[in-house]
C-alpha cells in the first residue's frame, strides 16, 4: 500500500475535514483518507498520483503548504 502526506492551508473546522476526505475519497486508488484539524492529510491507497492529489486539494480550496 502506498501511503502520500501533506500539509495543507485553510482548513478551519470539521467541514473543511468532510470536504478533505470526501473530495479526495472517491480518487482512482484511494482506499483511505485520514484528515486532522491541523491541516495533515494522510491518503493510502494503490498507484496514487501525487500531483492528482494535490491539484484536487487545491481544487478544493485547501493548498498545500510551501
Amino acid at each position: 500500500m502506498q501511503t502520500e502526506e501533506f500539509s495543507v492551508q485553510n482548513v478551519k473546522c470539521g467541514g473543511c475535514v468532510a470536504n478533505i476526505h470526501n473530495g479526495l475519497q472517491g480518487l482512482p486508488g484511494v482506499s483511505a483518507v485520514e484528515v486532522t484539524l491541523a491541516g495533515q492529510v494522510t491518503v493510502r491507497g494503490e498507484g496514487l498520483d501525487r500531483a492528482a492529489l494535490t491539484a484536487k486539494l487545491a481544487e478544493l480550496g485547501y493548498p498545500v503548504a510551501g
